[in-house]
Order: structure tokens, then C-alpha cells, then sequence
């Protein structure tokens, strides 16, 4: 018995060293035969160093009591004092597997198989393993011989000797001479049979990727032929005897335990299958019947045991088709419809522990990295590698995954793996969940190195881990560019000059040889640069084929990219992030307004992604905030031009954003479809662009403010958009129309409060006009009382004693459209409650009034539209176009203003829906006037979006006439059928503007 003191002390000293049960470890300790043990400290801080302290003892008690003899168990206790690398091992291998420990009880001598691997010796390969497995003859000795070279490979990994990459791959080669030590018993069993026939294994999985588990199935595929002289049916029915035979020595359980199951179910046909195949049988399959993940999965198929001559022939064979299968219809379809099959069958009970095939786990990682082998290994045979590292290695060497993404993964994928590998050694079973008990993820964590608090440590790591693999694969997996650049023909996925040339041919590039001038200073060279737009190109050439001038399309992308060609971010955006690539592509080749502006501000391609929320993506901007971006950069501005030159770089920017959702939404992509409402396009484009106005001239009235008064002006000063700013619909090329209004503050004389005013505007207009590269931004006062003759700025007083004595009745409908934009909003309201009455007047107008609205639109018809145009296709003052559709809505609004709330907006499409709500328009009339209102101003857009200046009718230019087409909906070639379908929708409008405005509805 024990004396107390000494048990107290050795239970703190077990406690100290990690044991979670020191009073057992202390009982098993009070044998006299481990006296050694219980005063060594060295034995002790190396048994509190394993990754579970208590079953690393009773491993080795287990051991020490299973040695014959006295001596057997005095040379291993003094060898494991003596010698720190087989303490390390062995007490490693008893720590983190029970399984381990009852092989070694059961087999006491095969501790020294730990004893002979110093440095020199690390790594061992097949040959060192089939040496390891020669003297089994049969099942059982196999199983026995397997696990002590299993013993070793535990010894290395949890002593951190290999990593995980080198202990998969040792598994693998185990497995391999595993494999042919079975065909070799059975072939003895079976002489006969064996010379019948050639017989190759193919390793498949894990196993032909060399990166196998602890405990796995190991995938195989058989290829049979028959000997010379040999009746092929003869032979194959042996070659499947024999192959029957080996898998049964693997798989069946003996009192030594199995080694692993054969799983041959990836045969051609799976399980109905016959389980060997000559060659010719498997080829005569994969061509005709093999479904895609058959050629994923041959992506590591690796001849491993029998005639390794016919193996190399199956898979030489087999390899033009493994790297066509991207070619497949839906192919990228298919592979990630898969894995999201695979993910819907985890029973719920378990996903959320379920290491390898659960979101954010290891086939997360090999998914994604198989679908970017398959679809870009088919022109790069560097990235043809049956082992997830290496291939993962080898795409970000290539330039096809970003080098940062590629490391996350890889640290993610061997913290995982290394998971599965600690939590299969323990009882050497084959399972991918984490365990739910505290002890064993205390076990699981500390052999993982985690030891201040090894169970939050390990959750906190796996979640980390799992959320970097999760994120990682969607952005790779789920990339539009793959399923692109898995539609190209074979000589298409990597551009020679020759092949480049006549796919630019094909493709319709009207200049082969400037566009080959292009690729090459795109993607010529070794950099890392160049080899990004290697695989970039040829799908961006295809895009841009789809426009009505892909020249222009590359040409604008070379200039990007010449402009951005330092920028980090910018390649690796284009290859990693959403639809960026291909809403680059639609907006360089859409016309030259969209890259015009990117060109003055490359960074907004940035924009194109798939971010959300406000200020991310394609989303616009609201008002509220571009006004707040506007105003800090003014207040951060030296003085009024800075100022002014800042509120035009968020324009610019914003323009971009704007008219490149346009195009997106107009052209469609293959992840953003053609949007099926046009009119909501029109409103988002006329609503953005207008919110952006009236921003930019917030900014310029606060710089020149700021700059000629500091914080406060003499007087109140507002600024009141009308036509289409008052409407927020505004056109990328529309002038803004305002009216400018103050009022003196108190105690201001009104001629020194109406000099600041006119200072203000005066300084405004100069401003905005100082010349710059950037759409013009014209502010025209045209619109004002007395018009070009009155004054440019009015009192709010001067106002209403105009309105009062002098208004016409084209003010009163001009006035429709004013809202306040800009300046002081109590003001601007102010202006609003003046005005009111004028544009919904009592009683609604007149008979005079409306035939005098009348007169002055049939004179605006004949007097504006410019000489040589074709009415029918003027969308401003042609018939149908936006001057019928608007006046028809304002005569309404003027008359039934007063009793329609609704009316009251200033917004077209807005009053046309409240006069069909009140049943002043039929809806048969208002579809047809909102269709009519909606394309022509669609083609305005068009137009300015394509040639990079306003107009009011369609181009004369084929080129540019294709490209409003393409933007319209309508494909190459189909140019009449667009301006056929114009001038049918013009007259049908015509017609019912000819019933409301000039008939008697209208009165």
C-alpha cells in the first residue's frame, strides 16, 4: 500500500501532467513492476504530453503486462527511458488510439517496429511496405503485418514526424502494397486462374490520389485480358475470381479485425455491372454511356497492383476522355448539381458534425478543385493531378485560383483532414463525424497541439475552417466564368495564335489582326498577370462576340486592363467574383458611353460584382447618400474648383454604375437574366440619373456658398427642378431645367440678398462648365418666368406676383413637373404651395385654355422637328413619341388635377396609372401610351449609351444601329424588324393621343 503522502504527491504530479483521471492512473501505478514509471518524471511529462495521458497508460500497462517474460518487459520499459524518439512514438500511438494499443496487446513484439525509424529512415514507399508485408501468407497474417506497418505510419503523424500530405500518401502506398499482397495470396490459391489472365487494379479515390485515410474504402476498377493464347471468356471469368478472391482477403473480418473494404462500385454500370472488363469493354462505355461524374471520379485513377502494364494502358486510354468531360452538355451543371445532392442527404441529425461531406467540409474543397482541373486542365496538363493539394497548388501557380485563396484552402483542408485522420486512428473506424462527448474532443483537440482549452480551441478552429472552405467554395464552384469556359471547343480554352485567329474569325470580329495585336499584349509572358488573362480571354471573346462590335469590346477591355495593370485586385476580381467578367464584357462592348466613364475611373469596375446593399454592385445609389458623399468631399475641398471637380468624380462614377446596370439589365447575362419589366429599367435609369443631378448640384451650391460666404448665405436660395429632373426622369444625356428662387433673410436688403443670389447662380454655371472629359452636366434656366428675357434667379414674392398677373398657360404646364432638388427645403416647399393652384387649377380649364395647350403642341410638332428626320422615328416629337405621350398626361393632370390626388406627381407613368385608376384613360389606352413612352425612351438611352452623345432618333450607322438593337432585345440582322416594331408602337400611341388630346375626350 501506498503511504499517503507519496500518493498525494504522484496524484498532483498526474493531475499536472494532464491526466483527467488521476486516481485510476494512480491506482494502476501502484504496481511495483512500474515503479520506474511512477518516479520517472521524463516517462511521465512524455505520457502527459500524448493526446489523451490516461489511455496512453493503460496502453502501456496493457503492453508492459502482454511482454512474455521479465526481460521482454524490462528492455522495453529501459528502452522507452533511454530513447526520447521511441518514447515519443510509441507513448503517442497509445494516447490517440485504443485500436492501436489492443493490436500491440495482442502483438507485444511489434513495438520495435517503432524502434527503427530514425530520420534516415522517414517516408517509407510501396517497396518499404510490400517488404513490411512479404511473410503474409494468408488473410490473417496480412491483417497483422498491415497493422504493424500501419503502427509506424501513426507514429510519424502523431508525432508530427510527416505532415498530413505525407501521411496520406504513405496510407495510399500502404494500401497499394496492401493490395498486392491480397492478389498475390489469391493468386496462390488459384494458380490456375492467375495464368489464365492479366489482371490490372486500378486504384480510384483517395487511394489513386495518394491521400487515403486511416480508415476508408479503397475504390478500385479491374481491367481484365487474357493471356496469350488465352480464351478471352475463360479469362475474364478467372480474372474476376481472382479479383473476387482479393477483395474478400481485404475486406472480410477475422479475429484480427479487417483491413478495409474493396469497393468497386465505380465500374462501368456500378453494382449490375460485371466486376472485370477487358479494355476495349471499358472504353466502348465511357464513349457512349458514362455519366459526368464517371470522368470525375477517373480523374485519379492510378494503375496500383496486378499487370501495371495494362493499368498504365486503361488509364492512357482514358485520359483524352477524363479531360474532354467538360465539353459535356450541362456539364458544369451536373457536377455541382451533385454535390448539392450529396449535401441534401446528410441525414439533419448530423450536418452539422459531419466533417467531409457536410457545408464547409472536405468534399467542399475537392469539389471545387476537380471542377476548375476538369474544365481547365483540358489545355494546361499541369493542373492534371489526382491529389487535391498538388491540383490546388498547381491552379494557383496558374493563375485560375487566387494565390490567397489557395493558401486558405489549403490550411483549411489539412486542419480538416487531420480532424478525420485523429478521429478514424482512435478506433481505427471509418467515420467523418466529430465526435459529441467532452473527453473526446478533448483528445481530438490535443492531438491536434491544442492544449489550454483543447475543446473551445478545436471549435473554434473547425468553424473557422469550415467557413473559409464554405465561402471559398462558393465563390469557385458556383463561378460563372466555369461553366463559360467549359462551353469552349478544345483548341478554343488556351489561344495559339492560330487557333486565336480563326475563333476571332468565326466569332465576327470585323479586324482578326488588331484584335491578335491585343491578345497578345494582354497574355504574352510568364507573369503571373499574363497567365490570368490566359484564362480569362478566350470566354471574353465569346462575350463580346455577342454585342454588335466585339472590336470595340476588346479593344475597351485592353485599355482597362492597360489602366488597372498594377492594380491587385482587378484580375483576380474578373476570374473570382460572380458575374463580374461577363458584366465587363456586356458593358465594354455596348457602346462607348459605359467605357468612356470607366476609363476616366477604372476602379469601378469594382462595381460590377455581386455586391449589395447601398453603394455595393449595380444597385443605385439613394439621393440621401450620394448627397452626404457630395458634401463631405466638398467640405474636405481647398476651394470651390476642387470642390466642383470631387462632386463630378462621384458622377462619373455613379453614371457608370447606372447606365452599366442599364446594359446588364438590357443585354442580360448568363447570372443577371434581360429584365422582364423595361418600364422599371427606364425608372431606375431616370431615377438614378436625376438623384445623381440633383446631388452634383447640391455639392456645387454648397463649394460656392462655402466659398464666397463661408457657412451662410444673405439669402435663402432653392433650387427647383422641372421637366424631366422635376419628373426624375432624366436621360445620361438630358440637360437639367431649374428654376432658381431665394428669399432675403431677415434683416438682409433684397438688393444685396438678390446679388448673392445671382452670384450664386452665375458662379454655379461657370463652374459646371469648366470643360472636362465627363458628360456635360448643362443647367438650363430656359423654363423661368419671361423665359430667356426674365431674370435668372427670382424672390419667392417675385414669383408670385408674376404667377399672379402674368403667367401663360404653358408655365402653368411646365410647372407640373417642379420639385424641389437642391437648397434650402423649406424654401423649396415653400415654392411648391405657391404654385399649386396654378398647375391644378379649380374647375380644371377652360375650352380656350385647352384648345390654346393644343395649338401650341401642333406648333412645337412643326416648328422643332429638325430638317431631314424621319417623324416616324423621332421618339421626342415624331407622332407617338414623348411630347405626345406627355402632353396628353399633362392635359389631364391640368384638368382633373383638382379632384385626382393622384394626378398630382410629377412623374409621367405615375399620372397615366392615377388617370386610368380614375377612369379618365381606358387601360387599353394607357398600356398603349406607357408602352409608347417606355421605348422611346429606352432608345434616347440607347442612343446616348451607344454613340456617347444624346439624340432623339435612331442611328444611321449600321454598327451603331446594331448595337441600339442589342440593346433593345433584337439579334444580329434584325435591325428593320426594331424600327418596324418603333413605328408600330409610335402609331398605335399616336392613334390614342389623337382620340385624348385632340378629340373631344380631351375637352
Amino acid at each position: 500500500m501506498t503511504a499517503p503522502g507519496r500518493r498525494s504527491s504522484t496524484f498532483s504530479r498526474l493531475l499536472r501532467h494532464g491526466f483527467t483521471d488521476p486516481s485510476a492512473a494512480e491506482r494502476l501505478l501502484e504496481s511495483g513492476e512500474l515503479t520506474p514509471v511512477r518516479n520517472d518524471p521524463v516517462l511521465l511529462e512524455a505520457l502527459g504530453a500524448t493526446a489523451d495521458p490516461d489511455l496512453a497508460l493503460l496502453g502501456l500497462v496493457r503492453l508492459l503486462e502482454a511482454q512474455p517474460d521479465t526481460t521482454a518487459w524490462r528492455t522495453l520499459l529501459d528502452t522507452l527511458i533511454a530513447a526520447k524518439p521511441l518514447r515519443d512514438r510509441l507513448l503517442g500511438v497509445l494516447g490517440a488510439s485504443s485500436a492501436l494499443a489492443d493490436h500491440l496487446a495482442r502483438h507485444p513484439h511489434d513495438w520495435h517496429a517503432l524502434v527503427t525509424y530514425e530520420p534516415r529512415d522517414l517516408h517509407p514507399g510501396v517497396e518499404e511496405f510490400e517488404r513490411g508485408l512479404a511473410e503474409a501468407t494468408d488473410p490473417v497474417t496480412l491483417r497483422v503485418a498491415y497493422r504493424r506497418c500501419l503502427l509506424s505510419i501513426a507514429a510519424r503523424d502523431v508525432c508530427g514526424t510527416t505532415d498530413l500530405a505525407q501521411t496520406a500518401a504513405e496510407l495510399a502506398d500502404l494500401a497499394t502494397a496492401t493490395l498486392r499482397a491480397a492478389l498475390a495470396i489469391a493468386g496462390a490459391a488459384a494458380p490456375d486462374d492467375a495464368a489464365l489472365c492479366r489482371l490490372a487494379v486500378v486504384a480510384m479515390g483517395k487511394c489513386g490520389g495518394h491521400e487515403l485515410n486511416y480508415v476508408s474504402d479503397v475504390d478500385v476498377i479491374f481491367v481484365g485480358e487474357a493471356a496469350e493464347g488465352a480464351d478471352e471468356g475463360k479469362a475474364i471469368r478467372a480474372a474476376t475470381k481472382l479479383a473476387s478472391h482479393m477483395m474478400r482477403i481485404c475486406s472480410e473480418t477475422t479475429v484480427e479485425g479487417s483491413i478495409w473494404p474493396v469497393d468497386a462500385n465505380l465500374r462501368p454500370e456500378g453494382r449490375n455491372g460485371p466486376l472485370v472488363r477487358t479494355l476495349s469493354s471499358h472504353l466502348a462505355y465511357y464513349q457512349r454511356w458514362a455519366k459526368t461524374w464517371e470522368f470525375q471520379a477517373l480523374l485519379k485513377a492510378r494503375p496500383v497492383a496486378g499487370d501495371l502494364e495494362l493499368g498504365e494502358e486503361y488509364v492512357t486510354a482514358l485520359a483524352p476522355m477524363v479531360w474532354q468531360a467538360a465539353e459535356r452538355e450541362n456539364f458544369v451543371a451536373d457536377v455541382q448539381k451533385m454535390r448539392r445532392r450529396v449535401v441534401e442527404n446528410i441525414p439533419l441529425t448530423e450536418v452539422d458534425r459531419e466533417l467531409k461531406l457536410g457545408p464547409g467540409g472536405l468534399r467542399d474543397v475537392e469539389f471545387a478543385v476537380q471542377l476548375l482541373q476538369l474544365v481547365h486542365g483540358r489545355a494546361d496538363a499541369s493542373l492534371r493531378s489526382g491529389t487535391t493539394l498538388d491540383a490546388l497548388q498547381a491552379l494557383a501557380a496558374g493563375g485560375y485560383v487566387g494565390r490567397a485563396d489557395a493558401v486558405q484552402l489549403d490550411d483549411a483542408y489539412r486542419f480538416l483532414r487531420s480532424m478525420e485522420h485523429r478521429i478514424q486512428l482512435y478506433r481505427l473506424r471509418r467515420t467523418h463525424l466529430v465526435p459529441e462527448d467532452q473527453a473526446d474532443l478533448r483528445r481530438l483537440g490535443r492531438s491536434l497541439g491544442l492544449r489550454a482549452d483543447p475543446v473551445a480551441e478545436l471549435t473554434r478552429e473547425w468553424r473557422r475552417h469550415a467557413s473559409v472552405v464554405r465561402r471559398l467554395h462558393e465563390k469557385l464552384f458556383y463561378r460563372p466564368l466555369l461553366d463559360a469556359a467549359a462551353q469552349l471547343a478544345p483548341g478554343e480554352a488556351r489561344l495559339s495564335p492560330l487557333a486565336a485567329r480563326e475563333r476571332l474569325v468565326a466569332l465576327g470580329y470585323a479586324d482578326p489582326a488588331a484584335a491578335l495585336r491585343h491578345l497578345e499584349a494582354l497574355a504574352s509572358g510568364v507573369t503571373r498577370k499574363a497567365a490570368i488573362q490566359r484564362t480569362l480571354l478566350p470566354v471574353l471573346l465569346g462575350w463580346f462576340a455577342d454585342s454588335a462590335d466585339p472590336d470595340a469590346g476588346l479593344l475597351n477591355f485592353r485599355k482597362v486592363s492597360d489602366a488597372l495593370g498594377k492594380t491587385p485586385w482587378y484580375l483576380r476580381l474578373l476570374r473570382d467574383e460572380g458575374a463580374t467578367a461577363e458584366n465587363l464584357a456586356r458593358v465594354l462592348s455596348a457602346g462607348r458611353l459605359a467605357p468612356d466613364l470607366l476609363m476616366r475611373a477604372p476602379e469601378a469596375v469594382a462595381l460590377l460584382g455581386d455586391g449589395g446593399g447601398d453603394g455595393g454592385g449595380l444597385k443605385p445609389r439613394a439621393r440621401a447618400h450620394l448627397e452626404q458623399e457630395v458634401l463631405a468631399g466638398v467640405g474636405r475641398a481647398d476651394n470651390a474648383e476642387q470642390a466642383v471637380a470631387v462632386a463630378r468624380g462621384v458622377r462619373r462614377r455613379e453614371l457608370f454604375r447606372t447606365a452599366a446596370a442599364d446594359i446588364v439589365g438590357s443585354y442580360g447575362t448568363d447570372t443577371h437574366p434581360v429584365e422582364a419589366d423595361q418600364g422599371a429599367l427606364v425608372d431606375r435609369v431616370g431615377g438614378a440619373v436625376s438623384d445623381l443631378t440633383a446631388a452634383t448640384l447640391a455639392g456645387t451650391l454648397r463649394a460656392v456658398v462655402r466659398g464666397g460666404w463661408g457657412d451662410t448665405l444673405p439669402t435663402r436660395f432653392a433650387i427647383i427642378g422641372m421637366g424631366r429632373f422635376g419628373g426624375h426622369e432624366l436621360g445620361y444625356g438630358s440637360d437639367a431645367d431649374v428654376l432658381f428662387v431665394h428669399e432675403p433673410r431677415e434683416g438682409v436688403p433684397e438688393r444685396e440678398a438678390s446679388e448673392a443670389a445671382n452670384k450664386v447662380v452665375s458662379e454655379m454655371r461657370r463652374l459646371l462648365q469648366v470643360p472636362s472629359a465627363d458628360p456635360p452636366l448643362l443647367i438650363d434656366a430656359d423654363l423661368r418666368p419671361e423665359g430667356k428675357s426674365g431674370p435668372l434667379v427670382r424672390t419667392l414674392n417675385s414669383y408670385e406676383a408674376y404667377y399672379r398677373r402674368w403667367s401663360l398657360g404653358w408655365e402653368s404646364q411646365a410647372l407640373l413637373r417642379a420639385e424641389p432638388v437642391a437648397g434650402d427645403a423649406d424654401l423649396g416647399q415653400r415654392f411648391i404651395e405657391l404654385i399649386d393652384p396654378l398647375r391644378y387649377p379649380a374647375e380644371g380649364l377652360g375650352d380656350d385654355a385647352v384648345r390654346e395647350i393644343r395649338r401650341l403642341k401642333a406648333r412645337m410638332e412643326s416648328e422643332r422637328m429638325p430638317r431631314g428626320a424621319d417623324p416616324k422615328l423621332h421618339t421626342k416629337l415624331g407622332p407617338g413619341g414623348l411630347s405626345d405621350v406627355e402632353w396628353t398626361v399633362q392635359l389631364l393632370q391640368l384638368q382633373h388635377g383638382w379632384v385626382e390626388p393622384g394626378l398630382r406627381t410629377t412623374r409621367t407613368r405615375e399620372a397615366l396609372a392615377a388617370a386610368c385608376a380614375a377612369g379618365l384613360v381606358s387601360g387599353e389606352d394607357a398600356e398603349i401610351l406607357d408602352e409608347a413612352w417606355v421605348l422611346a425612351t429606352r432608345v434616347r438611352n440607347a442612343v446616348m449609351l451607344v454613340r456617347g452623345r444624346a439624340g432623339d432618333t435612331f442611328p444611321s450607322e449600321s454598327r451603331e444601329l446594331a448595337a441600339v438593337g442589342r440593346y433593345l432585345g433584337y439579334g444580329p440582322g434584325h435591325a428593320g424588324d426594331m424600327l418596324d416594331a418603333y413605328r408600330r408602337t409610335a402609331r398605335r400611341a399616336r392613334a390614342v393621343v389623337d382620340e385624348l388630346f385632340y378629340g373631344a375626350a380631351a375637352i
